[in-house]
């Protein structure tokens, strides 16, 4: 669930025949029976998204193509891992258990499937596709998009596992135009699965900016499945959210957009919703991808119906002349222990257990090179419950050595369990230390990165890139709104007032915030500064924060720099992908004018 930078100028790959316009071996089928209009759904959101939405949104209305994504900043690292142990892995297998239900649906409807679950091998996905599609007796063109894996070019520094570009769309429409019924990617944006299709569809060129930077919208809100309607969504109650339907988008010719879902299923999809998920892993003004640099400044929403949201208006400009470029690697090694602190003098005892443990620590032979202490005050007074009486002491450790934060912390944890503060006990039995990962973006010249539609009979394409590309440059923000006139105030949550979605880029975390009227935008757009961000979370007064300000979805981006340490595979925090800081936020106390309540 993460997008990223993008390319430039057209380019030819030592493995790939420029062939110019794509002229198929195969009669080309239409991808939907409109011409007017492309139906695309989502059934995964990431590796490990409920498995029957594959069948369920074949099965629960009409559809054109369906996307599934698959891929993660963390989940490339896993990949990695299994790429190690077998060479022919590399991919999403859950994605092959789905198809042995719904490729035949699939087929039977008429539905192109479009799916990055390829990883970092893409190829072999394809190719156990066919083989399940063989044995089922399916006849499906298998197509697949490859270039975005790098790890071979070398260069990147030590222990680096996986080295991914992010491409665009260009690929995933040579093959949908060729006829693929389905189309395996690597590493392309999240978005590119949506408008790759759509730019099969209505035959976009490069140079159409404005329509693909609306497919682009449209595919961002998409791609995390459940959170366009209703899932992890701030103003949750009152929605059904016992089992919300996955999203789809009807597509125009002009780039427009009405985000729905399939009559009947739960949640919703409303204004708030997608404006919670426009935020989400996002920043400014600027949205840049491969294909295309969406202005997220000119995006317009329209509840025109019960769950149909219109999306229009939305700005495309020329892309930056890099691609974003994804590297992991194994950091070292972790170790953790919670120690549970109950009852009456909760300080002190933490203060015991920290001396002890950092008495031990020093002690050993090879202290680890990291050791993080962290004490969360979940305890109440006088309380009924004993766990609500309770606070946790959470001690990790890091080292590039394994035995720094093995047995050298377990083991000095564990003997203190009969002379150490009184209720002494911890939330799991401490253990031998783990690996954890390591996740970095660089930016890479466009024009180097291959980017390879192969066809379902072998033919290779090389895919055209951006026409012209433009510095990515932050937009200056634009004139806040009249500020409410002074009155009187109540202090209470900020949460009453604004809706929260927050998530991780790398080691950054972004916390998207709106009001849900205008009256609250005008006293959000002034009262919410970065300063008073900073007050709220006292974790971030330290760190680098930048707000932009989004006046047409009535939100604030702040996008905090360093708080997730290495990313998320790293769990440097608490909270490792941020998930929670925007709630973290609405919960915090401030004066709100009584109009607003």
């Amino acid at each position: 669930m993460s997008d990223g930078h993008t390319m430039s100028g057209s380019h030819t790959s030592d493995s790939a025949e420029d062939t110019g316009p794509i002229r198929p071996t195969h009669p080309v089928r239409p991808i939907g029976a409109d011409p007017a209009l492309l139906r695309i759904g989502n059934a995964s959101g990431f590796y490990g998204d409920r498995f029957d939405a594959l069948r369920e949104m074949l099965t629960g209305g009409p559809l054109d193509v369906l996307t599934g994504d698959y891929l993660a900043e963390l989940t490339m690292l896993i990949l990695g891992r299994d790429r190690l142990k077998d060479p022919t892995r590399g991919y999403a297998r859950t994605f092959l258990r789905q198809l042995e239900d719904g490729l035949g649906l699939a087929v039977e409807r008429g539905v192109r499937i479009v799916t990055n679950a390829g990883g970092l091998n893409p190829a072999g996905l394809a190719d156990a596709v066919r083989e399940l599609a063989d044995k089922a007796g399916v006849p499906v063109r298998v197509a697949h998009v490859e270039g975005d894996d790098l790890l071979a070019r070398g260069g990147w520094g030590e222990g680096v596992l996986t080295a991914n570009a992010y491409l665009g769309g260009g690929g995933i429409a040579a093959c949908l135009r060729a006829g693929a019924d389905v189309v395996v990617t690597g590493r392309v944006t999240d978005a590119a699965l949506v408008s790759g299709a759509a730019q099969a569809h209505f035959g976009w060129r490069p140079e159409d900016l404005d329509q693909l930077a609306g497919a682009v919208v449209a595919g961002h809100v998409l791609e995390c499945g459940a959170q366009a309607t209703g899932g992890n969504y701030s103003f949750f109650e009152g929605h059904d959210l016992l089992r919300p339907g996955f999203p789809l988008a009807e597509i125009a010719a002009d780039g427009s957009s009405v985000i729905t879902k399939h009559p009947g299923t739960g949640g919703a999809v409303t204004t708030g919703t997608v404006t919670a998920q426009l935020l989400y892993e996002t920043a400014g003004a600027r949205y840049a991808g491969p294909d295309v640099t969406a202005r997220l400044d000119t995006v317009r929403l329209t509840e025109e119906a019960p769950d149909r949201v219109r999306i229009d208006g939305v700005r495309g400009e020329a892309p930056p002349p890099t691609l974003k470029t994804g590297l992991t690697r194994l950091g070292g090694w972790r170790n953790e222990v919670t120690f549970v602190l109950t009852g009456l003098d909760v300080a002190a005892k933490a203060a015991l257990v920290r001396r002890q443990m950092e008495a031990a620590l020093d002690a050993a032979e090879h202290r680890p090179a990291e050791v993080c202490w962290t004490l969360a005050r979940t305890d109440h007074d006088d309380a009924d419950v004993q766990e609500e009486a309770s606070a946790l002491l959470r001690l990790v450790v890091r080292d590039p050595d394994p035995d720094a934060v093995g047995r050298v912390v377990s083991g000095a944890a564990v003997e203190l369990a009969l002379a150490s503060y009184p209720g002494f006990h911890v939330t799991a039995p401490p253990g031998k230390g783990t690996p954890y990962g390591v996740f970095e973006a660089v930016a890479v010249d466009a024009a180097g990165v291959p980017h390879v539609a192969v066809l379902s009979d072998g033919t290779r394409i090389s895919s055209q890139h951006a026409l012209s590309t433009q510095e990515l440059v932050r937009l200056p923000d634009p004139p806040l709104p009249e500020p409410l006139p002074a009155g009187a105030t109540r202090r209470g949550p900020l949460g009453r007032v604004a809706g929260a979605r927050s998530g991780d880029k790398g080691g950054s975390a972004n916390v998207g915030v709106w009001a849900r009227t205008d009256r609250a935008w005008r006293w959000l757009a002034h009262e919410l500064t970065v300063e008073r961000f900073r007050q709220l979370l006292p974790e971030t007064a330290e760190l680098p924060v930048d707000r932009h300000v989004l006046p047409n979805l009535r939100a604030l981006n702040f996008v905090v720099d360093g708080l997730l340490g290495e990313g998320v595979a790293a769990q440097a925090r608490f909270d490792p992908q941020a998930k929670a800081v925007g709630e973290w936020l609405r919960s915090r106390h401030m004066d709100i004018p009584e109009v607003l309540w």
